[in-house]
């Protein structure tokens, strides 16, 4: 399901953001739309990397690929438990990528400038990845800091573990913060914290990504879906996040 006909949905018992004061994003496939074909990107390489490591052809390498990230959550995660990779390496590999197709979203800058508050990117990604993204987006100066893989120290979301480290290293609490996310299980626990939570879908489905990864599924963890980030912050967030107090 991909939200036919309209933009966004809110649950009837959702968590709303008059009480929010850090606004906190994933990056990858959340704050960039599929035309920035940023993600593929980054897939082709996580699989020339397992191609390299195990002499596999493509074929093979996407296929035990795919079984590590389905079995450890990223592809990281299992090169490090199985074969004791480098994960700066693995990274800095993974994320040499072109950004030339990456462009500037004037609409979502806005957005996210007029957001009460502190702004903060947690990504299962590097940092450097994060901002060079972030900076071709036009958003970059808007964030406060990232939070990434390494910060984690390499636990991926959707461990508990993760998101408890990130919000005693940032002081923040879950109960005024919001997460957008682009994958529903990475809400489950942020949620169970006390955190809003909002999914962001893509428009269409992205043939570069698993179909999982994109339903707009309606679970009780999530407040709330929308498959325009831009729209969402500008409609359903910023006119009750800046109402006035005692009206």
């Amino acid at each position: 399901m991909f939200l036919p006909g309209k933009s966004h949905f809110t649950a009837a018992d959702s968590r709303g953001f008059d009480h929010v004061d850090t606004w906190v994003f994933d990056l990858d496939n959340t704050l960039y739309p599929s035309e920035a074909m940023v993600w593929p990107q980054v897939d082709e390489r996580i699989t020339l990397y397992v191609m390299r490591l195990y002499g596999l052809d493509a074929i093979s390498a996407r296929a035990l690929q795919k079984h590590f990230y389905h079995r450890y959550g990223t592809t990281l995660k299992a090169l490090m438990v199985e074969e004791g990779v480098d994960p700066h390496d693995f990274l800095d590999f993974a994320h040499d990528i072109d950004h030339s197709t990456i462009k500037l979203d004037d609409a979502l800058g806005a957005s996210i400038e007029r957001l009460p508050g502190r702004k903060l990117i947690l990504t299962n990604g590097s940092r450097r990845h994060a901002e060079n993204v972030a900076r071709k987006l036009g958003i970059l100066d808007h964030f406060e800091d990232v939070f990434d893989i390494a910060a984690a120290d390499f636990v991926p979301k959707p461990e508990r573990t993760t998101y408890e480290r990130f919000l005693d290293r940032h002081g923040v609490d879950p109960a005024r913060a919001a997460l957008f996310e682009d994958i529903a299980r990475n809400l489950l626990v942020p949620h169970d914290l006390g955190m809003s939570t909002v999914l962001v879908v893509p428009q269409t489905p992205d043939p570069f990504r698993e179909r999982f990864e994109q339903e707009a599924v309606k679970e009780p963890h999530i407040d709330h879906i929308t498959n325009d980030l831009a729209g969402f912050l500008r409609d359903c967030v910023q006119p009750v996040a800046t109402l006035p107090t005692g009206k």
